[in-house]
């Protein structure tokens, strides 16, 4: 079922108004925007996604500057050689979320960083390039790639680092359910189909970019 974003639109402006609106609507960054961001930032997002992941963000945030400090400011290259032993000592630094499997994570997604950069140039073309009319397809090639971006994982990194996407939250499935886009919540490839195709009409519909759509179908009804 399709309905008008006009009509979304209107719900969310009822609730919050248009100035609160526009004051909490993000801006994605540009194709050469994301072309230009270094390798160690993307690194450093996603692993602050990772380990942000089903904690407190506060507690993790403020531990970030440590973090960039032992994986010394996320460089690929270091982080890619770090050893096994290396990485257990880690789990002994008070400063640091010491979760082993995240830990390990950096390593890992610092060698798939290196080998999107051999394969089609960086992580930063390879993202800035990928059709936004075929977003849910790369949270899953995000998955794939990369340990521990999983789940919402994929989308939340795509939005932290700039990249136009709209996010499955609770308040946007709990949206597509009330706006009779979905009839369950999007746990299947076709159903997941069903809501990129949503957001794709709407962007034509709009004009706007698929993370204001995200937030302005989520302050519909939140």
């Amino acid at each position: 079922m399709s309905v008008a974003f006009a009509a979304i639109e209107e719900a969310a402006l009822a609730r919050h108004g248009r100035a609160a609106i526009e004051a909490r609507l993000v801006q994605p960054r540009s194709q050469a925007e994301l072309r230009a961001l270094g390798e160690d930032r993307y690194l450093s997002a996603m692993s602050l996604r990772i380990f942000r992941a089903g904690l407190r963000h506060a507690l993790v945030d403020a531990k970030w500057p440590a973090f960039e400090e032992v994986f010394a400011g996320f460089d690929p290259e270091l982080c890619a050689r770090l050893s096994d032993e290396r990485i257990e000592e880690l789990l002994a630094d008070r400063r640091l979320v010491r979760n082993l499997p995240k830990l390990r994570a950096v390593r890992a997604n610092a060698r798939a960083i290196l080998d999107l950069r051999a394969q089609v140039g960086g992580i930063g073309a390879w993202i800035a390039d990928w059709p936004s009319g075929e977003i849910v397809a790369l949270w899953e090639e995000l998955a794939r790639r990369f340990e521990q971006l999983g789940g919402n994982s994929a989308p939340q990194f795509l939005r932290m680092v700039g990249k136009d996407t709209f996010l499955p939250t609770d308040a946007v499935v709990r949206a597509l359910l009330h706006w009779g886009v979905l009839d369950r919540p999007p746990t299947t490839g076709a159903l997941r189909a069903a809501m990129q195709a949503a957001f794709a009409g709407w962007q034509r519909e709009t004009g706007r970019p698929l993370c204001q759509l995200s937030q302005i179908l989520a302050m519909s009804v939140d």
